[in-house]
């Protein structure tokens, strides 16, 4: 009950503080609206911009560790702070900053939902997915990547995850191992369920003879 009722709260103060920075956008208030970021980060979490946007992305997941569990709807929440600064970094063409901390944020939705996030908070895969088309032209770092991948599998969507697995494996990133195994778990779902998932049977067994064919020594 306290978790549920901490994230009422949590919620309706960042519904808040994102319509006051969208207000603020309109009117080209850019310094503004990053102090209210700034502001909310602090009082929330405890955290600020400028340490944010020092920290790698596995960093800042470990600041919303606690024991064995990630606070995950913590964590999807201050990334939302995040992409709503890397907006205005693009807003005023700060272009390189914006292109870095939408790739972080990204980063940070995916390691959320792989924790069990509230999907719901944010609309949390619609996030992730308009993120993935604002920055596909630029390529994920390996670590982006990988969450990307099991992400992707977790949800169902097993020609993105393939995809994905295939960028990996040609940067050297993952091991046919990974790959075998990917495939063998996906030989155990039914072929309905396959066809859903963007890859049909005959796909999946296509993929694992290409996989053995190009990357087996």
């Amino acid at each position: 009950m306290y978790r549920k009722d901490y994230l009422l709260r949590l919620v309706e103060e960042m519904t808040q503080v994102i319509s006051k920075v969208f207000g603020l956008k309109q009117e080209k208030k850019h310094v503004e609206a990053l102090w209210e970021i700034d502001e909310m980060l602090s009082r929330q979490f405890r955290l600020n911009s400028k340490l944010l946007n020092s920290l790698s992305p596995d960093d800042i997941v470990q600041l919303f560790r606690s024991g064995e569990m990630v606070e995950a709807d913590k964590l999807q929440s201050a990334a939302r702070l995040l992409e709503e600064e890397a907006e205005l970094d693009s807003e005023m063409e700060k272009l390189e900053e914006g292109k870095a901390l939408f790739i972080k944020v990204l980063h940070l939705y995916l390691a959320a939902a792989l924790h069990d996030a509230d999907l719901r908070l944010y609309n949390l895969p619609q996030r992730i997915d308009s993120l993935l088309e604002r920055v596909h032209a630029y390529g994920l770092p390996n670590t982006t990547e990988r969450l990307l991948f099991k992400y992707a599998e977790q949800e169902g969507r097993y020609a993105a995850a393939e995809d994905s697995l295939y960028r990996l494996l040609s940067r050297g990133a993952a091991d046919v191992r990974e790959g075998k195994l990917f495939y063998e778990r996906l030989l155990t779902l039914n072929s309905e369920t396959l066809k859903q998932g963007g890859l049909p049977l005959s796909e999946v067994e296509e993929g694992l003879r290409e996989l053995n064919t190009r990357f087996s020594v």
